[in-house]
């Protein structure tokens, strides 16, 4: 029987010995490594038998999974590494079948041991790039059995983080092998990734307490102990650096789905984890598709609850930040469309206190909540802006004015209810959103950059009696006029005695911000006058007038600004002085403090010395006999301002004929110097403000009064004004006294009709009515009359001479009007 079986054995075939040989008697004593260099020189020599050699090796391995005999299921293991890393022809496929089907033999097993040995061989096998494709291999197994053992629940503690970390080592392998074969199945296909990125997420979550260690994707491992945390960051960083552009979509909606199922989003630490390691590991060009997926999310979600909502905000405000310039991609004002339709939502909701929602019915609103998702909307859109180039933001502060009802400009925004709390609300909340794009915001044209479309209804909002407002008008003025940060060292209203100790950064004021001034200055004048006149005005609102002021002198001024610029310091003094004017003590001795405070500042950049020297005697008198006149005594916590406030006179005020002198010496226009500021009151107040009918009519009625025929004298005022306005905006002439004359032609016309007698108003109207009628029955008598007859006229009943009609064919046309 010895002899016969030796016969036999000798008969087998040749890699059949050769592999039976790799295997000792003692599984303990390891792989026969002598015998294997045999096994692996004739699979190199004979590359047709690596396939024999392949299912010979699983046949042994599955035979010896059933009977237990694990020492040599892990050394059939090894000797089919060692060939895989070894052989590259093109019979190999053949042999990866074969392979392929013993890693999913040891994975199906029950023993974790097993497990793990089929995933490290499947993950060497994964680092081999193979020479010829293959069009039938299929890993939606690996996929699935991976996917599972990243959720394992062992119940040792050490075996099971041994085998979740086996499975994301898997789960990586089959990405390396997949991604970027064409032939290969599409990993990137829902199926696969609804698998693969919430396993990811599921160990991550386990250790959300570790940070995020480095911006960099792909970056290698160390040495160190991994935790399933660290390597899933690593894993999944590695995932989306291979996604192109068309995959970006279906690998970030599981990571969408995995938040909403798990309730992720009002913890916001994970998810903003989550989309800090998304937006550093894919390719920048790809950032704006992650975005819209975050605002199609949160449009999805406009029912969720504040705080879910709030969630998804807060990762847009986090993904915008990281993504740069390529964040907003190619549909810039959608973004902020979006944003702005949330946000109004948001005030909706606020002001009905609950929302039908689908599932739930109706939904009780949290205020506070709504608060914090708003507070969160206008920071996102501030962060978007940000990324963006001048250009572009320019269009975006144009497109949130367009958003902002405005009485008589823009339409209100239809609402669920809201009423004129609701459109307040909007407004604060929009003028919020504006604010923060302007920030930063720094242009070379602003005539180009500000055009009139926006600045007309920003100041507009400067007339409000809101005095949230106007403080929100205020500080966008100033961050746009702001050019070189020096904005902070004008936070607080101060008499400073040198202001070289600011270190302003002063330019010369280019062709453009001329045109700019020279198109808009008297607007920002008028409105400094009027904000400093609103009862309502706090000291922030004083802070933000000093702020503007002293940026205008320092970014927009030329010879002719500052000239302005002193006139409306003194006006504002006169202003403080008036007895017309119902101001509070407060407000006057804020108004005295910041005409002070400006007049101090402009007298040194004039750098005149007599001025300058004026000015510094008005504040050392202030200072010895009424304090209360200057910032200091004003403008703090517990204002030191007397209860009355008597005649100011003499020593203590700013004088406009020394002013004119000193300054006429230094080649200033003394002429412009001694003319008293007076604001110029327009349409935009009646628009803006809208205190009483009586103000609407009576400026209603002074428009009309210009085309009514029984003015001739003064539509011929208007006339020569018109001429004469044209003329000063062609060219530099000074106009003034023009502008004057029409000023004090206005205020009579509104006092007319202010203070007359109603019978007055409507005969006047009456009169008008009746002149206009007779004008229109002249103009229809003419074009409808029928022309001349050849036979006379006739005389009516009426005593009036009416020509004869006479019949179409007979009458007599001229050559030109014959065709």
């Amino acid at each position: 029987m010895t002899g016969v079986c030796g016969c036999c054995g000798a008969l087998r075939p040749r890699y059949k010995r050769l592999v039976d040989n790799i295997f000792p008697e003692d599984p303990e004593d390891g792989l026969v490594k002598a015998n294997m260099e045999k096994l692996t020189f004739y699979a190199l020599s004979a590359p047709e038998k690596l396939d024999r050699i392949g299912a010979y090796l699983s046949e042994r391995l599955s035979r010896d999974v059933a009977r237990h005999r694990y020492g040599y299921v892990c050394i059939a293991m090894e000797a089919l590494d060692q060939l895989l890393m070894a052989c590259h022809c093109q019979s190999i496929n053949l042999f990866v079948e074969s392979f392929l089907k013993m890693v999913r033999k040891l994975l199906e097993a029950d023993k974790p041991n097993l497990q793990i040995l089929g995933t490290n061989s499947f993950v060497k096998f994964a680092n081999i790039e193979e020479d010829t494709p293959s069009y039938h291999r299929s890993y939606d197994f690996f996929v699935s059995r991976f996917s599972e053992m990243c959720h394992s629940s062992y119940e040792d503690p050490d075996i099971r983080t041994k085998i979740r970390m086996a499975g994301i080592k898997g789960l990586q392998g089959v990405v390396r092998k997949t991604v970027n074969d064409e032939l290969q199945a599409n990993i990137w296909d829902p199926q696969h990734m609804d698998k693969i990125v919430p396993s990811l997420l599921f160990n991550l979550q386990s250790g959300e307490g570790t940070e995020s260690r480095s911006p960099s994707p792909l970056q290698s491992s160390k040495k160190e102990k991994e935790s399933p945390a660290e390597l899933t960051e690593r894993c999944f960083r590695e995932l989306l650096g291979r996604a192109a552009y068309g995959n970006i979509k279906n690998a970030v909606t599981p990571v969408l789905m995995h938040l909403d199922n798990h309730s992720l989003w009002e913890g916001k630490t994970f998810a903003v984890r989550c989309f800090k390691i998304i937006m550093y590991s894919i390719q920048s060009q790809h950032s704006h598709l992650v975005i819209q997926q975050l605002l199609g999310h949160l449009d999805a979600n406009s029912k969720s609850s504040a705080t879910v909502r709030a969630g998804i905000v807060e990762v847009l405000l986090e993904a915008a930040a990281i993504a740069a310039s390529g964040s907003v991609g190619p549909t810039v004002l959608e973004v902020f469309n979006t944003l702005l339709r949330h946000l109004r939502l948001s005030v909706d909701y606020e002001l009905t206190g609950s929302y039908e929602c689908t599932n739930i019915g109706t939904k009780i609103i949290k205020e506070h909540e709504e608060r914090q998702l708003q507070e969160a909307v206008i920071r996102t859109i501030g962060s978007f802006a940000n990324t963006l180039p001048t250009y572009q933001r320019s269009e975006v502060m144009l497109f949130i004015m367009g958003k902002i009802p405005i009485p008589g400009m823009h339409p209100t925004l239809p609402s669920t209810g809201s009423g004129p709390e609701g459109n307040r609300m909007i407004q604060v909340m929009l003028l919020k959103s504006l604010r923060q794009v302007t920030c930063g915001f720094q242009t070379t044209n602003m005539l180009t950059a500000l055009p009139n479309s926006f600045l007309d209804p920003l100041l507009s909002f400067a007339l409000q009696e809101d005095a949230e407002i106007r403080l929100l008008v205020l500080e966008i003025l100033v961050s746009l006029i702001d050019r070189h940060d020096n904005l902070p060292k004008f936070s607080t209203i101060s008499i400073i005695s040198d202001i070289s100790v600011l270190k302003l950064k002063v330019d010369k004021c280019s062709r453009q911000d001329n045109l700019f001034m020279k198109k808009h200055a008297q607007h920002l004048y008028r409105h400094i006058y009027l904000c400093c006149k609103e009862q309502s005005s706090v000291r922030p609102h004083f802070e933000k007038l000093y702020s503007l002021l002293a940026l205008i002198s320092m970014e927009l001024a030329n010879e002719e600004v500052v000239v302005d610029l002193i006139r409306v310091a003194l006006a504002l003094q006169d202003l403080a002085l008036s007895s017309e004017e119902m101001l509070p003590v407060y407000n006057r001795c804020a108004v005295h403090a910041l005409s002070s405070a400006y007049l101090n500042l402009i007298s040194q950049l004039t750098t005149v010395p007599a001025f300058c020297q004026h000015v510094h005697e008005v504040i050392e008198m202030r200072q010895k006999e009424s304090p209360y006149l200057l910032p200091e005594d004003v403008f703090i916590e517990n204002p030191k301002i007397p209860k009355t406030l008597e005649k100011l006179e003499g020593e203590l005020l700013f004088q406009q004929a020394k002013i004119t002198e000193v300054l006429g010496g230094s080649g200033y226009n003394t002429e412009r110097l001694a003319t008293p500021y007076v604001p110029q009151f327009t349409d935009e107040d009646r628009l803006s403000k809208r205190k009483s009918i009586g103000e609407t009519i009576s400026l209603q009625v002074e428009v009309e009064s210009r085309n009514s025929p029984e003015k001739e004298e003064v539509n011929e005022n208007i006339k020569i004004y018109n001429t004469h306005r044209h003329i000063w905006l062609c060219s530099p002439v000074d106009s003034v006294g023009v502008e004057e004359q029409e000023k004090e032609r206005r205020r009579q016309v509104v006092e007319k009709f202010q203070k007359a007698p109603f019978e007055e108003i409507a005969a006047h109207c009456g009169a008008r009515a009746t002149m206009l009628q007779s004008k229109l029955n002249q103009i229809f008598e003419i074009t409808i009359r029928p022309p001349p007859s050849p036979s006379g006229t006739i005389t009516s009943s009426y005593g009036q001479t009416q020509s004869r009609s006479v019949p179409v064919y007979e009458m007599k046309f001229p050559d030109l009007c014959v065709y």
